[in-house]
């Protein structure tokens, strides 16, 4: 009951949020999981929810809890960020959410889906969708590798430009730095940057643990694109695959210190002002 009681409040707590025009409200649900609301949009980024007993974090809600979502994207076909078991859940519980996710798996995601084709949206490079007033736009992630299907040359990994309310915000999904990265994202006038600081290494690669940025790449990416605000993420989750957070936090202030910068807290409501609001 205490549980029910709790992710009930947060639901409510998202549903209630004040979200004027030029600002994002967020809650980190733990590895690269965030609820972000633009204006009334409430949109799930990479929602991993499924109970495993490998976890340092327990999922903060039940799927069929998220009856709120207008949006639920998933970055990639890994199962802590495309969280296969419950997308239909999901679904279920949000039926008039759009789902959004990689072309390269989209097919198949929307028939273990059971939704309209308009309920299930590909992405990839130069696919641009128009959901509402959100509008999302693919940037290729680089996953230990920038990956392409040989066949029809979509990208396995992908990371998320996402412009509403007067707010653009960077979600990297699993990634590297690549070659073109970061002119890709000085397209943008980016508010906030959610980026992956849990590195990557021999042992983990060995072992399928395919690996992101290191805490200094990523602090190099913000410098490089100098978002409004970066939040560190993908460090909590398993163990052998984390990092300390504080270490961005110091490095950054360092090495860029007119550069913003936040560590996230589990289901805190952060409300990020766009530069062009002040």
């Amino acid at each position: 009951m205490a549980e029910s009681n709790t992710h009930q409040a947060l639901i409510d707590e998202v549903n209630h949020a004040q979200v004027p025009y030029g600002t994002c409200a967020l809650w980190w649900l733990g590895q690269h999981s965030f609820i972000v609301k633009l204006g009334e949009a409430v949109i799930y980024i990479d929602p991993y929810l499924t109970p495993n007993d490998a976890r340092n974090t327990p999922p903060f809600l039940k799927p069929e809890e998220v009856t709120n979502a207008a949006i639920i994207i998933g970055t990639h076909d890994h199962s802590d960020h495309i969280d296969r078991p419950i997308w239909p859940d999901l679904a279920k519980a949000s039926p008039e959410a759009v789902f959004v996710m990689p072309m390269q798996v989209r097919d198949e995601l929307a028939r273990i889906l059971g939704v309209p084709s308009n309920k299930a949206i590909g992405v990839d490079e130069e696919i641009v969708t128009t959901i509402a007033d959100i509008k999302i736009t693919a940037i290729p992630a680089a996953h230990e590798l920038l990956v392409k299907d040989t066949v029809t040359g979509f990208h396995e990994c992908l990371g998320v430009i996402i412009e509403g309310n007067g707010f653009c915000l960077y979600h990297a999904g699993d990634t590297c730095i690549y070659e073109g990265i970061q002119d890709r994202l000085r397209k943008w006038k980016l508010d906030l940057a959610l980026l992956p600081i849990n590195g990557r290494d021999a042992a983990r690669l060995r072992s399928g643990c395919i690996g992101n940025m290191t805490y200094q790449e990523a602090v190099d990416l913000a410098g490089a694109v100098k978002p409004g605000l970066t939040i560190p993420t993908h460090w909590d989750m398993f163990n052998g695959n984390t990092e300390n957070p504080q270490l961005f936090l110091d490095y950054i202030q360092v090495k860029y210190p007119n550069l913003k910068a936040e560590i996230p807290i589990h289901v805190k409501q952060t409300h990020v002002r766009s530069s062009a609001a002040h």
